[in-house]
């Protein structure tokens, strides 16, 4: 079905669930098709064993109203992922965003502490030293690879500095988010299953957890065992299943977007151009590079009640998914919403729609997301792609394996 071009597909053949359409990354002309003709679609998973299939939701209106609508478009019932079979149920309503309110709300509260505006200022410089540590590798070097040098160890690092890991564990950490995340990638997660992935990560946190129990620092992890809200503290599955969601979360969203907006100035000398020249244009095109590629391809809601929706029936019990590279080139919001325009400084739904589940992690993603492109052009303003980036195929990130670039003369 790949072979054939998505404008000659009939939508009743279109399967979003079939890894031949995210060869290449997002399949943004089925999603064009889609918002245009069939807003609510429905896609049989065929290609996965024993794995029900899912209602597509494209329009960002819609996704808006989902995202709110906690009591038909349940995070609890079914978790926050397109196939059953990628995390066990039980963890993810350990995360506060498998959960539904009131405890949602509750769990939430405390994770929130530790992302307030003061803390996270407070690690800018932190953030622009260890990028630039990074950069002060590649010296003297005429070429270098982006994502494995550059993106996944800066985001690693600063991730590592919240939850209080050691340095010497980032690869580790890194290489299971990776994994943990990449669902439907048979390279990744052989066979569709992530269990014993999952089971590794639970493992080690709560031993790091434990060891913070007994003697506390300033980092996350201390936080998140020691806080109380309304005199209830985190269980152990809790706070184990909450550094992996911060982990797994804060590794792979900024790494997807600096690397997808890296290739996509790359590939718009004129758009680079404007960044070169002009830094203060950076913080909007960090908004230009999340509305074209969210880190996060979607989330999932289960339905509680039968409902309809243009004209479709979503039974009780239905998977209802949320895509956001759909929802943030909607032609109706966005003039030319396949092209970059770094001057745009678009509001968009790389951080979900707003309501309870909003992104925690937003503005620890622009700072960080603003001091790599910041370091990265600054520093070599005519680097140029060596070759073609090859996508990370994945029903959930947005990634990219690799960005081979000739780095260009080092700026004065």
């Amino acid at each position: 079905m790949a072979t054939i071009p998505a404008s000659e597909i009939p939508l009743e053949e279109i399967d979003l669930g079939d890894m031949s359409l995210w060869e290449e990354g997002p399949p943004h002309e089925i999603f064009d098709r889609l918002r245009a003709e069939a807003p609510v679609h429905w896609s049989p998973m065929a290609t996965w064993e024993d794995e029900p299939g899912f209602w597509s939701i494209t329009r960002p209106e819609d996704i808006h109203a989902i995202s709110r609508d906690w009591e038909t478009y349940s995070s609890e019932r079914g978790g926050m992922l397109i196939a059953d079979q990628s995390v066990p149920l039980e963890v993810q309503n350990s995360m506060f965003i498998g959960m539904d309110p009131p405890r949602h709300d509750r769990i939430k509260a405390i994770f929130q502490r530790g992302f307030t505006p003061k803390r996270i200022g407070e690690h800018e410089e932190a953030i622009r030293q260890i990028a630039r540590e990074k950069f002060d590798l590649l010296e003297g070097r005429e070429e270098a690879e982006l994502v494995a040098e550059i993106a996944q160890p800066v985001v690693a690092r600063v991730i590592g500095s919240f939850m209080g890991t050691p340095p010497e564990d980032d690869g580790h950490w890194a290489d299971l988010a990776l994994r943990g995340l990449a669902v439907g990638n048979d390279e990744l997660q052989p066979g569709g299953e992530n269990v014993a992935t999952v089971e590794r990560v639970l493992m080690e946190a709560m031993e790091l957890a434990a060891e913070r129990r007994e003697r506390p620092t300033d980092d996350l992890t201390s936080l998140l065992v020691h806080t109380e809200v309304d005199g209830e503290q985190l269980s152990d599955l809790e706070v184990a299943a909450g550094f992996a969601l911060l982990v797994a979360a804060g590794m792979d969203s900024t790494k997807a977007t600096y690397s997808n907006g890296m290739v996509a100035l790359l590939k718009n000398p004129g758009e680079h151009q404007k960044l070169v020249d002009d830094p203060s244009l950076i913080p909007g095109a960090v908004e230009e590079f999340l509305r074209m590629h969210p880190a996060f391809l979607n989330f999932r809601r289960t339905a509680t009640r039968d409902v309809e929706l243009h004209g479709q029936t979503i039974r009780e019990g239905d998977k209802v998914i949320m895509w956001y590279p759909a929802s943030n080139r909607d032609e109706k919001i966005y003039e030319c919403p396949h092209q970059l325009k770094v001057e745009r400084n678009p509001e968009h739904q790389a951080f979900g729609a707003g309501g309870r589940h909003f992104c925690l992690g937003t503005a620890l993603a622009r700072l960080e997301l603003t001091v790599l492109f910041e370091e990265t052009l600054g520093r070599y303003p005519e680097m140029e792609l060596k070759a073609e980036p090859e996508a990370l195929p994945s029903l959930f990130t947005n990634q990219v394996k690799a960005i081979e670039v000739e780095l260009g003369p080092r700026a004065a």
